[in-house]
């Protein structure tokens, strides 16, 4: 790994990352819009909620396949350019759904968006380890992967807040002036970021599809998929089992909201210092959460703890996948830096289908056990996976991941 500092001081280095951390806070939040104000698009466009749920697929559909592609076709590309084109796509992907009354065109651009933040996410990460001493890339990462934690935390209740006031519509116009600020100062703070190099699409994918780089694209899965096959149904859990209804249940999904956004944080200096041990912990760590919360259902304040554990030790996890992966890619990190989200997308439904099955056939703590299962499979993965190497190269190892070895410059 290039130890090779950037041409940015440390004070415009933190604005290009914070700049990020907005970027992806930005589009995380619109990506959850749709669940906040859901009904209110089904009257309106006159589906039914399981059609306007549709929207939700097609993002994630989009941000699993587009995302990888639209990665692949602009590799070559100074990074804050594509960071900045995507914004600008993004932003009128965005006034489709205000100016027109087309559930169709509603899907379609929902997909398209989806496949733009898939990129978005990507190329953030490569332009925030680029910027940074190679020592501290873990940290980078979990700030521009802090975006999305903080944005599951407050996405829903702000976008449910904006709908009810302002209608449906209302929350799109504000993704969009959200959106034109990131652009504003995407232009004014992050740095240009030349291609890293390590060639084309084709060369890239190589080394991004490796074996060892798809072993922790499944454990990427498998946490996931724990994760989701409980949260999804944590409602109904908290209700049957815990015996919390109301407003208080917003309280307890609050908790692992700001939970997940502490974890978030706090893993990246985990991934700087061993992100292979920290994957092992976290998935022991989510395993005792999970045991915790099935437990110890039946008491709210045992509750709570187990679901502040879930969050910290399940977020704690993401900079380290991150960088994980797009190490073990070598010369591919640029087009693996995108394949997690996929992961985490796939993930997340396989979890919700299993989860569903569970609580369907079973009782409202068997979405919890469907979890822990999961999780507790996921253990020896973690296990078998540290002991996976990054490629030998013949030139500086790790030369394609720290793109920090690229000179980069300070926006004019």
């Amino acid at each position: 790994m290039s130890t090779q500092q950037p041409v940015l001081r440390q004070g415009r280095a933190n604005l290009a990352l914070a700049t990020l951390f907005l970027g992806t806070f930005v589009l995380g939040s619109a990506e959850l819009l749709v669940v906040g104000v859901l009904n209110l698009i089904a009257n309106d466009l006159q589906v039914s909620i399981p059609a306007a749920g549709t929207l939700v697929t097609a993002y994630a559909l989009g941000l699993s396949v587009g995302g990888p592609l639209l990665t692949a076709l602009t590799i070559k590309l100074n990074k804050r350019t594509i960071l900045a084109v995507a914004l600008v796509l993004y932003t009128f992907g965005n006034l489709v759904p205000v100016l027109s009354s087309s559930y169709g065109l509603f899907i379609v651009a929902r997909a398209f968006t989806g496949s733009l933040q898939g990129l978005f996410v990507g190329v953030a990460i490569i332009a925030g380890i680029s910027i940074v001493p190679a020592e501290r890339m873990g940290r980078a990462i979990s700030v521009v992967i802090a975006g999305f934690a903080v944005s599951a935390a407050l996405g829903v209740p702000l976008s449910t807040l904006v709908g009810q006031a302002l209608g449906w519509r209302g929350s799109f116009i504000a993704v969009v002036v959200l959106g034109v600020v990131t652009l504003i100062a995407t232009m004014a703070l992050v740095p240009s970021v030349p291609s890293a190099g390590g060639g084309g699409a084709g060369n890239q994918a190589r080394y991004a599809f490796a074996p060892r780089v798809l072993a922790v694209l499944f454990l990427v899965f498998l946490m996931l998929a724990a994760q989701y096959s409980a949260l999804t149904y944590i409602v109904p859990f908290l209700e049957s089992v815990t015996g919390v209804s109301g407003t208080l249940i917003s309280v307890f999904v609050l908790a692992y909201g700001a939970a997940t956004a502490v974890g978030a944080f706090g893993g990246g200096r985990f991934a700087d210092k061993n992100a292979a041990r920290t994957l092992i912990v976290g998935t022991i760590g989510l395993v005792m959460s999970l045991g915790a919360l099935y437990l110890v259902g039946s008491v709210a304040i045992l509750v709570v703890v187990a679901l502040l554990a879930w969050g910290v030790f399940g977020f704690g996890m993401v900079p380290s996948f991150q960088y994980r992966v797009v190490s073990l890619a070598g010369p591919g990190g640029a087009l693996a830096s995108s394949l997690p989200a996929s992961a985490v997308n796939a993930g997340i439904a396989f979890g919700s289908v299993a989860g569903g099955v569970a609580i369907g056939s079973f009782t409202a703590s068997s979405a919890v056990v469907t979890g822990l299962v999961i999780a507790v499979i996921s253990v020896p993965v973690a296990w078998a996976t540290s002991f996976i190497k990054p490629p030998v190269l013949e030139a500086e190892p790790d030369q394609a991941l720290a793109t920090s070895a690229q000179p980069v410059s300070e926006p004019a």
